[in-house]
């Protein structure tokens, strides 16, 4: 019988062992999972947070997290010129604006109000969609609400820009159009009080969820502040032709 040296037989074992490595390695990737935080704490002030992180196993649960924060640090009302890293410290800043405020006006009887809410909308193997929804009221006629679709790319955790997952812009432009004017035919709603007089544009946010793909203008976006938000969606297999996935 041949008998292999020692020198042929560690040329052949190096390789293999490497390739259960690599294989070991891909195994170990976990699947994105999401939690909620809850903010429990005695403010003084009308404060209710509640907003989905990804368990942090990975770059990409670490990239998505990053992004989550950035976006509601944007939507808290801060002080200006204020140094602000972390969720904490804008409740905290918001607090605090609202008690200088109650030093200020001590007959006044106003409370703000501040909100904070994600919800897990759509996750698939092309893309995440999340929706952040932050209502804020700190005196004045009323207060100021917003929902922001954040779209993820699911390797990367990176934000994904509407180019990035619409291959087709001009053609999903006219598709939207036509779903947006049956939207507002069925709504009963004169069309020409949209846009401020200008063409059709698409919303800032657009998202996904089962059904199809979810378009949202936020109040002021199109029109003025009475026609509230406006939202509809174009089923998958409409909409397929113009998507990149």
């Amino acid at each position: 019988m041949f008998n292999k040296s020692p020198f042929i037989l560690k040329r052949v074992f190096v390789p293999l062992l490497l390739l259960v490595c690599l294989s070991s390695c891909k195994e170990e990737v976990k699947p994105l999972e999401f939690e909620t935080i809850f903010v429990e704490d005695n403010f003084q002030t009308e404060i209710e947070v509640a907003f989905d992180m990804a368990k942090e196993n990975s770059d990409v649960a670490k990239n998505i997290n990053k992004e989550i924060k950035k976006a509601i640090l944007k939507n808290i009302p801060i002080s200006e010129n204020s140094k602000i890293e972390t969720i904490d410290e804008a409740l905290k800043d918001f607090e605090t604006q609202f008690l200088n405020f109650k030093n200020d006006f001590e007959d006044s009887e106003q409370t703000w109000y501040l909100s904070v809410e994600t919800e897990l909308i759509y996750k698939s193997e092309n893309i995440i969609t999340m929706g952040l929804s932050t209502y804020s009221d700190t005196g004045g006629a009323h207060g100021n609400g917003t929902i922001q679709f954040l779209n993820f790319n699911p390797e990367t955790g990176k934000i994904l820009p509407q180019t990035e997952f619409i291959s087709n812009m001009d053609g999903f432009k006219k598709l939207a159009e036509s779903f947006f004017l049956d939207h507002m035919k069925n709504e009963g709603t004169d069309v020409s009080e949209f846009f401020f007089g200008k063409p059709f544009q698409l919303p800032e946010n657009i998202g996904f969820n089962d059904e199809g793909v979810i378009l949202l203008y936020n109040t002021y976006e199109i029109a003025s502040y009475n026609q509230d938000y406006i939202e509809f969606v174009i089923p998958m297999e409409t909409a397929q032709d113009f998507l990149s996935f």
